[in-house]
């Protein structure tokens, strides 16, 4: 590839000292968002980067019409039971946004989804809210906030248009379509009504963007009455509120990346006083789920004390006691075994786990004479090597059936009920891939990486069968933080890439999910570098073993897999022909260092705190990629890809990186959404046209441009 002239940042060097250290930063200056001078620089590099792309225009405009092509645009998700209702979306062929509906049950027993065709009408059927109408006039649109009233009058619904993720929530009566007087400004993500419909909860969040109080709002009353239920004081703390699914209970959650606290109301009184259940204790982490076994009301709690895969235990809800030892051990520990959630039903308990780095649910049988001591897991079984499977729509207490999700990289997204005491399950509906699609022209299996250390890393490959049997191209994905597991699964988009001749891998490397709680532990802190190293390996290893070649591989992550990257490419650059570096935590140190930030202080138990701890950050700036660099390196192409009002990893990071690269000669661009979050652009057409010239650039990088 061959690029015009790229545009130059100024250098202003900013002196940063900690721990006897300095560091000169000479492009600290960018973080000022309002300033003229930033903004024409970083459309200056928008600008250079289509010039430097334009030759992919067409190919783009391609990607974007297969994707379009394969879609099914007009479209209904499988009904979920709430209440007296079926609650379901729409899609509309031309449509950037759903369009949310309900429609009413048949009788009280009515549990089977009524099948709904896109072309024919459905009797009773009710348009809650039209994202279509209510984006109208802005360029960014995502609902935050979205529930129904026990009764069905009311919806309660919050609108972010910047992509600040700070919504406006609104009430609205669903008999005449009248907005309430009741407008919330500010307002965090998740907002509930109480059963009786008349109180609201929310959340608002702090300058550093977390969620730190909630209130309770009398809806028709001045919001300025607003009472304040919980302020959570310490900074590395997150809260938000739910319902059990009971319906008996109000929950709110305080969290922070290493320990919990969960609080209980009685449901039928919202205006009283939340219990603590098990007070916090550092690095402890539990979640709580009411459940009625026999004729016994309990709280199950899920929790990690002296179980680093998590254990299950059940405990009164008037007298939960202090922790596991007030309990009784319902499903033990196991090495073999994450256990990741439960869900309590009337009649039967769901659990989520992981086994062998692939998804796994399970269930249990409830009657009036079951007893903790006896509840064991029936397993559901599936015949793919690689798949994911998960909980779907599972609202209703007394629902007699478990809606789960199931998909593989070949299989489309499938919606199935599953009857808990026959085992049957009954196809809802399944993702169409329109075009021919057909799932045998593909292939996916699983390979083992050894790292540095020899841990063996999984990786889960997919590619499109062509008789080839040499080498071929590879997309190499990681992310590798949070505990987030990045599961196979489908993607239209992907198909572009596959048919094309070019392979899809995911590095399931250390900081992540897929190998039980050591495998996150092992990726995160003064084990951080694992994660590095893990992908690096993977990476070799599909070299070694014939896969792909080097100059035919390009690596790409996002958020905390875009420092993946931004440390790979420091870290051996030779590995790789491109890299695409998403919203990309690339100028790691400068952030975690900053407490007045949003989200450094809940950060530090995933990272470390640099700022007290002299250690964490000589270590960090081992690995932070703005800061390292280096002179001399032949870097692969790079793409970062970044947003303007992204709250969670600003513009400013891959806008330095990018700087920095081309100090040293790296052949990088940088493309900014102006007006977009973390997520990137809100409606699904931009959405495509986003993954589409990402897609063209990768097939660019990897000599596929012309197939």
């Amino acid at each position: 590839m061959t690029y015009p002239e790229p545009p130059v940042a100024a250098k202003r060097p900013t002196l940063r000292e900690h721990h006897g250290d300095v560091f000169e930063d000479p492009y600290e200056w960018l973080r000022d968002k309002e300033s003229p001078e930033v903004v024409a620089h970083l459309e200056e590099e928008n600008d250079f980067t289509e010039a430097s792309t334009a030759h992919l225009e067409a190919l783009r405009g391609r990607i974007f019409e297969e994707i379009k092509a394969r879609t099914l645009e007009t479209d209904l998700s499988v009904p979920v039971r709430e209440g007296s209702h079926w609650y379901y979306s729409r899609s509309f062929e031309g449509k950037e946004y759903g369009v949310h509906c309900r429609a009413p049950i048949s009788s009280p027993d009515d549990w089977t989804p009524p099948e709904l065709d896109a072309e024919t009408e459905v009797p009773g059927e009710e348009v809650l809210l039209d994202g279509n109408i209510e984006s109208a006039g802005h360029d960014f649109f995502r609902i935050g906030s979205f529930d129904v009233s026990r009764d069905g009058a009311w919806l309660l619904y919050g609108v972010d248009t910047e992509g600040h993720e700070r919504y406006l929530l609104r009430v609205r009566e669903l008999s005449t379509g009248r907005e309430l007087d009741d407008e919330i400004p500010g307002t965090f993500s998740g907002a509930i009504f109480s059963p009786d419909g008349r109180y609201v909860f929310y959340s608002t969040v702090d300058e550093a963007w977390r969620p730190d109080t909630i209130w309770r709002h009398e809806v028709g009353t001045p919001v300025s009455d607003d009472v304040v239920v919980h302020h959570e004081d310490d900074e590395r703390f997150w809260g938000g509120i739910g319902l059990t699914r009971s319906g008996d209970y109000l929950v709110i959650g305080l969290g922070s990346s290493v320990t919990s606290e969960y609080r209980i109301a009685p449901a039928s009184d919202p205006s009283a006083e939340f219990q603590v259940v098990w007070p916090r204790t550092e690095g402890v982490e539990y979640s709580i789920e009411h459940a009625r076994v026999g004729a016994e009301s309990v709280l199950l709690v899920l929790h990690n004390h002296g179980a680093p895969n998590f254990e299950l235990v059940a405990v009164s809800p008037d007298a939960p006691g202090d922790g596991p030892a007030d309990a009784t051990v319902v499903v033990a520990h196991s090495t073999e075994r994450r256990l990741e959630a439960v869900d309590a039903f009337a009649n039967h308990l769901a659990f989520s786990y992981r086994r062998d780095g692939l998804t796994q649910v399970g269930t249990a049988v409830l009657g009036p004479d079951s007893a903790l001591a006896d509840i064991t897991i029936d397993e559901l079984a599936f015949d793919e090597p690689l798949y994911s499977v998960g909980f779907g729509g599972n609202p209703e207490w007394e629902q007699p059936t478990l809606r789960i999700g199931y998909g593989s990289f070949v299989t489309p997204s499938s919606v199935f009920d599953c009857d808990v005491r026959t085992g049957e399950r009954a196809l809802l509906k399944q993702q169409q891939v329109l075009g021919g699609y057909d799932a045998s022209d593909y292939e996916q299996s699983r390979e083992w990486a050894t790292a540095e250390d020899g841990t063996r890393v999984p990786i889960s490959l997919v590619w499109k069968k062509d008789g080839r049997t040499g080498p071929r191209p590879f997309l190499l994905y990681g992310y590798g933080s949070y505990e987030s597991s990045i599961d196979p699964a489908l993607s239209i988009a992907r198909l572009s890439l596959l048919d094309r001749g070019a392979g899809f891998a995911i590095a399931h490397v250390r900081g992540g999910g897929e190998l039980g709680r050591a495998w996150y532990e092992d990726g995160k802190l003064l084990s951080k570098k694992n994660s590095f190293t893990d992908f690096v390996a993977c990476a070799r290893h599909l070299v070694a073993e014939g896969i792909t070649r080097p100059d035919t591989l390009v690596a790409e992550g996002g958020s905390a897999g875009g420092l993946l990257m931004g440390a790979v490419a420091n870290l051996a650059p030779d590995a790789f022909a491109g890299i695409h570096a998403a919203v990309p935590f690339v100028d790691a140190l400068t952030t975690i260092l900053d407490p007045s930030l949003p989200l450094t202080v809940i950060e530090w138990d995933e990272w470390g705190d640099p700022l007290h701890d002299p250690e964490v950050y000589a270590y960090m700036k081992g690995y932070s990629p703005y800061e390292n660099v280096r002179e001399g390196v032949e870097y692969p192409h790079i793409l970062a890809t970044t947003s303007l009002n992204d709250t969670r990893v600003y513009y400013v990071e891959p806008a330095k990186w990018v700087a920095r690269l081309r100090e040293v000669g790296a052949p990088a661009l940088l493309k900014t959404e102006m007006v977009a979050g973390h997520g990137g652009v809100s409606g699904r057409y931009a959405q495509w046209r986003e993954r589409a010239f990402e897609l063209a650039w990768i097939l660019d990088v990897l000599v596929l441009e012309a197939a």
